[in-house]
């Protein structure tokens, strides 16, 4: 096992075996963030033949000619590919690759490739994100067996984490700034290549992450973020609305979902957005719990960190983020276009989920891949109820550095099975996402959402 997945020895012996069944860790422990762990607890040092650099702070500031509130701009404009990898070369670099990925080769031997670049360790945070994330290391901890937190707000709650249910909630807790309002959609490419794209306008607001949050507070609050989703085109659904409040302790209080319907003009609640209940307009493509490469409960599945890994994972894709290149430049038969794409090696934590047996859902497993230097789910390998591999999904990441944050520009799952993909974040052809919105609680109301369907 430790073969298979390329472990880096050294870090599961100090993830696993130095831990207590407790989430919390010692203050000597958490010492070492910001000394030989990062901020966020990846290791700061580079590998051992240096194809993986040391973290020294990332993006701390934007490159020359960046404008704000337009599209990031390329920070490695002059960076040119060290090799490709390649449906005739793939199984050379297998021990860096996961089984998902390896399948794509197989699928598309004839078109997919990934260019393969120099590693710059480009995540960074704000340094109230890392102080915040010192401070939940001596006292967060996990709730309702795994289905909540408690001692932890605005940091990564684990940043030394003991098993997989804590490594899941870095992820979905990882710093995306206090708020943003998002333009862009989504488009389901058919196998021969066709698609149409589907219109968004998405407003979170994340309550976790407020200056001046405290652990208590959100606990007495219990709500971790709001979320708004209104379809703006094509004409057919527009108007058409999503809005979810998702809760910090969800066995005490679920998740709240409501929909609006412009041919029904009614706003509903909608208790089934979780789980494998189909995304909006995604035509059968991805789950509710897809979105974002994973979101909402984990209480379905068993969770186990495997380890940690180096991996070819797709990272600094400014070329897929620009606003030179059109929709019809990124998607193209089967998969993205490879000639925008930058794939690194990086270090990611393995994280396996197998469904328990009392649930259903149509993943039996999935296998996360996330990157240590920003918690962000870099692949996830997802497998059918007889085992088989299904889907693949690929986030496309940037530094969105106005804010300081690696956050994917586009997150792509593949059906390996009809040959099908959909591509969510599209915002090419869009206004740049704003990150100084200040929407507040009134925004996220039923009511609201009833008045936003009707304009």
């Amino acid at each position: 096992m430790m073969k298979k997945f390329g472990v880096v020895a050294a870090s599961i012996a100090f993830a696993v075996a130095s831990h207590s069944v407790a989430a919390k860790v010692s203050e000597a422990e958490a010492a070492r963030l910001g000394a030989d762990l990062t901020p966020l607890g990846a290791e700061r040092a580079g590998n051992a033949d240096g194809s993986i650099p040391e973290w020294t702070g990332g993006i701390t500031a934007p490159p020359a000619g960046y404008v704000p509130g337009e599209f990031h701009i390329d920070p490695f404009p002059d960076d040119k590919p060290l090799f490709t990898i390649t449906a005739a070369n793939y199984k050379e670099y297998a021990e860096f690759l996961s089984v998902g990925q390896q399948a794509m080769f197989e699928t598309y031997p004839d078109t997919y490739r990934m260019p393969v670049y120099q590693t710059r360790r480009t995540a960074s945070n704000p340094q109230e994100v890392y102080d915040a994330t010192l401070a939940n290391a001596t006292r967060a901890e996990l709730l309702q067996d795994g289905n909540g937190i408690q001692g932890a707000a605005i940091g990564i709650p684990f940043p030394i984490p003991n098993d997989g249910l804590e490594a899941i909630w870095n992820h979905i807790l990882r710093y995306r700034g206090v708020a943003v309002q998002r333009f862009g959609g989504q488009a389901a490419v058919t196998a021969g290549g066709a698609f149409n794209v589907i219109g968004f306008d998405e407003t979170l607001m994340i309550k976790y992450a407020e200056p001046g949050m405290t652990p208590e507070q959100l606990l007495e609050e219990n709500i971790l973020f709001k979320f708004k989703q209104s379809v703006t085109s094509p004409a057919r659904l527009a108007g058409t609305a999503l809005l979810v409040h998702e809760t910090v302790d969800q066995i005490k209080e679920p998740r709240q979902a409501w929909t609006y319907n412009t041919g029904q003009r009614r706003v509903r609640r909608a208790p089934n957005i979780a789980y494998d209940a189909p995304g909006t307009a995604a035509d059968g493509l991805r789950t509710t719990d897809d979105f974002d490469m994973f979101n909402g409960s984990p209480n379905r599945y068993n969770w186990e960190l495997k380890g940690k890994q180096e991996m070819y994972v797709a990272y600094n894709n400014y070329a897929v983020h620009s606003d030179q290149v059109t929709y019809e430049d990124i998607l193209h038969e089967g998969h993205i276009n490879p000639d925008l794409t930058r794939f690194e090696k990086h270090r990611v934590w393995v994280v396996e989920a197998t469904l328990k047996d009392e649930f259903r859902h149509v993943y039996q497993k999935r296998t996360f891949y996330i990157d240590e230097d920003s918690w962000q789910i870099q692949v996830a390998d997802m497998y059918d109820n007889r085992d088989e591999l299904y889907r693949v999904a690929i986030a496309y990441g940037v530094n969105y550095y106005d804010i300081l944050t690696h956050w994917s520009t586009l997150d792509v799952y593949h059906d390996l099975n009809s040959r099908r993909y959909i591509a969510i974040g599209l915002d090419n052809e869009e206004r740049m996402y704003d990150f100084t919105v200040r929407p507040t609680d009134g925004d996220f109301t039923p009511q609201a959402l009833r008045r936003e369907g009707k304009r």
